[in-house]
């Protein structure tokens, strides 16, 4: 009798702890996502301008969507890196996501924090 409510309270913090880790996962992935949503529509205009423009260099025409583009999939290169190497730890694919999730917030936080000393000291 004691070993069965035993079990049952194991079984109820692990379907706790996996509600918790899907609702970082969740929170982390849509506050990650609009932050990196801004940065994106504001490079990717300045880079099409760019490529539009008469008056740009071939250089420029070149090297400014590459590094908007390298600024906006950072994060989400970044946290592949990491959910994969929690995978390879043997861990469940929810709690690898969770380290991973994570990442991807801290790593938003660049390209809006760029915009926003572009947008702060842009005259």
């Amino acid at each position: 009798m004691g070993n069965g409510g035993e079990a049952e309270v194991r079984r109820e913090r692990t379907r706790a702890k996996r509600v918790t880790e899907g609702l970082t996962v969740a929170v982390a992935s849509v506050l990650s996502f609009c932050l990196l949503v801004g940065p994106a529509v504001v490079f990717g205009a300045t880079a099409w301008q760019l490529v539009t423009d008469d008056t740009a260099t071939a250089f420029s025409r070149f090297l400014a969507p590459v590094i908007f583009l390298a600024l906006a999939a950072l994060p989400l290169i970044l946290a592949r890196v990491v959910f994969r190497s929690g995978r390879r730890k043997g861990r469940e694919r929810l709690t690898a996501a969770v380290p991973a999730v994570l990442t991807l917030l801290g790593g938003s936080v660049v390209p809006f924090a760029a915009l926003s000393l572009i947008f702060v000291y842009a005259d």
